[in-house]
């Protein structure tokens, strides 16, 4: 089968057509240990889309809690190493009508066509929007003049949201969506889209398939067209991801007998994963979703998920195995080891100022108090140090930092002043010589997921 080159890893015939994959015996239950692959991302980020262009990765994605007024944007060139943006395009004020309703922007899924540009569907106030660029790094516009390609009334009864675009092999593009209202109640609605990407072939038709609820997801494997989606509750612990078989993109879709391939396992503190991608890096195939934040559960009203990444296998008869969820050894073979800076161990354990150093985005410090907080750093020796790279617990918040530096401990330099930053990781160059840097946080109860050292 050929190899198809205008469309993003995604949604390809091509993606599942690898050969059967053997996993690997499960990770430990352990969700706190240094050096975890999982969580993908530094922050609360859900309803992934990943595609890859001119050697680089992307991920756009729904900003936690619950969705902002703009979409992240996380890139790459190993995927390991993430840099925080948001797109200029959509924004709440920009892609609103007057059926829109107040919910924010949500779940992206960006597609490059068989015209060569790229399609980004994303739901904004109940309502698919579509806008479009020349490449994924933007500058992304709306494509449709200012309204939604599916208004909020198209079905009232639903939810007009997770709109996800798939290109077969024959370069054909269909878009797919839906949800239900109050948790229940889900339909999945298919159209074929003509080549302008933005222009319905045909009226959608309901092609709901059995537990289905959101966050639908079309592969092909085979010669079959696997729809993949999310049954469940995000907020809670019931969210999982199951898929159904069919002869064409319109189905009809019956579920498959490994249906789920992904739910909850608490004992593994693996919480509500959903809201996928798929994808493929080299030979092997891949589920990139969200899932709950950790510890679960969590305090407070505040929906927050992590970006998570795991090997999907693949059946001699292209259905598909179920995920084993990781939290430390999946992401080996998709990416290189991610580049954490310079070894580290805090002098004193203050409001465990060692998750800093360990190289996971499950576990974070937090500054103790009211005022923020201080790590001070030992590296074990004099050596020579270049800068900080941060990476805070809200990219998009403002957070107050300084460094100074020592070399025994006692008298202090200040090399980076106190100063507002925000963004992932957040870069403060400082040239010096020394064993010791004192991090200084001036932010009430700032959160932070890693200090790399260089």
């Amino acid at each position: 089968m050929r190899r198809l080159n205008h469309t993003r890893l995604l949604a390809s015939a091509l993606l599942l057509c690898a050969a059967p994959l053997t996993l690997a015996a499960d990770a430990p239950a352990r969700w706190d240990r240094v050096g975890a692959g999982n969580p993908l991302l530094p922050g609360y980020f859900a309803d992934p889309s990943i595609v890859h262009d001119k050697g680089r990765w992307y991920i756009f994605a729904t900003i936690d809690p619950w969705g902002d007024d703009r979409l992240g944007l996380w890139t790459s060139e190993n995927g390991r190493d993430w840099r925080f943006s948001m797109p200029e395009w959509p924004t709440k004020q920009a892609a609103t009508s007057p059926t829109s309703g107040d919910a924010k922007v949500w779940a992206p899924s960006v597609v490059r066509a068989p015209n060569g540009r790229w399609y980004m569907y994303v739901s904004v106030g109940s309502e698919v929007w579509v806008g479009t660029a020349p490449s994924p790094a933007g500058p992304w516009r709306d494509a449709h003049g200012g309204t939604p390609l599916i208004a909020r009334d198209f079905a009232p009864k639903y939810h007009m949201i997770d709109a996800e675009a798939f290109v077969d092999d024959d370069g054909q593009a269909y878009l797919y969506w839906g949800s239900g209202l109050n948790w229940t109640n889900g339909h999945c609605f298919v159209v074929k889209l003509k080549p302008d990407m933005v222009s319905f072939d045909g009226p959608p038709r309901d092609v709901t398939p059995a537990n289905y609820f959101e966050g639908p997801f079309m592969v092909k494997s085979k010669g079959r067209y696997l729809l993949t989606y999310s049954d469940g509750n995000t907020t809670k612990d019931t969210y999982k991801v199951r898929y159904a078989i069919g002869d064409t993109p319109f189905g009809p879709f019956r579920e498959a007998p490994t249906s789920p391939i992904l739910q909850t396992d608490v004992a593994r503190d693996i919480i509500s994963p959903g809201h996928h991608a798929i994808f493929r890096s080299g030979r092997q195939s891949y589920i990139l979703y969200h899932r709950q934040a950790l510890p679960w559960p969590q305090t407070g009203d505040a929906v927050l998920r992590q970006v998570a990444v795991d090997r999907l296998g693949i059946a001699p008869d292209g259905s598909l195995a179920r995920v084993r969820a990781t939290h430390g050894d999946a992401v080996a073979g998709f990416v290189t080891k991610r580049d954490s800076g310079l070894r580290w161990r805090p002098v004193t354990d203050v409001a465990n100022a060692r998750h800093a150093a360990d190289d996971n985005y499950a576990t974070l410090w937090r500054a103790p108090d009211a005022d923020g907080g201080t790590i001070i750093a030992d590296l074990g020796r004099v050596r020579p140090v270049t800068g900080s790279r941060l990476r805070p617990e809200f990219p998009t918040h403002r957070y107050r930092y300084a460094i100074e530096a020592s070399r025994d401990g006692r008298n202090w330099t200040s090399v980076a002043s106190m100063a507002e930053h925000s963004g992932s990781p957040i870069t403060l160059r400082h040239t010096v010589v020394a064993r010791y840097l004192r991090l200084r946080v001036a932010t009430p109860r700032a959160g932070l997921w890693e200090w790399s050292i260089d």
